[in-house]
């Protein structure tokens, strides 16, 4: 079974956060990869615009959290305290995170996924700017030799599902010829 369709069977075909049901999409909940249900939610392009993009945010459309908090799944929990926690300055959010209840790991995962006091986080970008996260597909501007692996990854290759190199900003991970390689942000543009 995929990915896609478990997530799809346990969320009726509605975003997991908002209920909405235009462009839903599997979302890995970081620092998991989201290889499995339990690693990922689904979510539709708005709530995964809004999470991915800070300057995009409408705190109104996260009032939806007043229900998806009290979701059964914990990855669905860890993006709802996630959401809740950076809005928190509003008022109504922190009255949330007060009755809101995570188990002991799910509240670690959820932890995990923020930067420390006095840390920036770490955002990766493409060639052009545009933040890249888990789970995007990128093309390849450039052709690059790959170190050890004997083949040129061409320009114009397509890199789906990438990962993030978590303390790295400048480099991120994909598959490139049915290998798992590192290539650098600047050589790749989002698809």
């Amino acid at each position: 079974m995929s990915l896609e369709k478990d997530l799809m069977d346990r969320c009726g075909g509605a975003c997991e956060l908002c209920s909405g049901t235009e462009a839903l999409a599997p979302f890995a909940v970081s620092p998991k990869e989201g290889v499995v249900a339990a690693e990922a939610a689904m979510v539709c392009s708005t709530c995964r615009t809004q999470m991915e993009d800070p300057d995009a945010v409408d705190v109104n459309h996260w009032r939806c959290l007043n229900d998806s908090m009290w979701n059964t799944e914990p990855a669905v929990q860890v993006l709802a305290w996630r959401m809740l926690n950076s809005l928190r300055g509003e008022g109504w959010p922190q009255d949330l995170l007060d009755m809101m209840y995570l188990e002991e790991d799910t509240l670690a995962w959820a932890k995990a996924g923020l930067p420390t006091e006095g840390e920036e986080a770490i955002i990766h970008r493409d060639s052009n700017g545009a933040q890249l996260t888990v789970g995007d597909s990128v093309v390849l501007i450039k052709d690059l030799n790959v170190k050890g692996a004997n083949f040129t990854a061409k320009r114009g290759t397509a890199v789906r599902n990438i990962n993030l190199v978590h303390d790295n900003a400048e480099q991120i991970e994909g598959r490139v010829n049915g290998q798992q390689i590192v290539i650098l942000t600047q050589y790749v543009k989002k698809s």
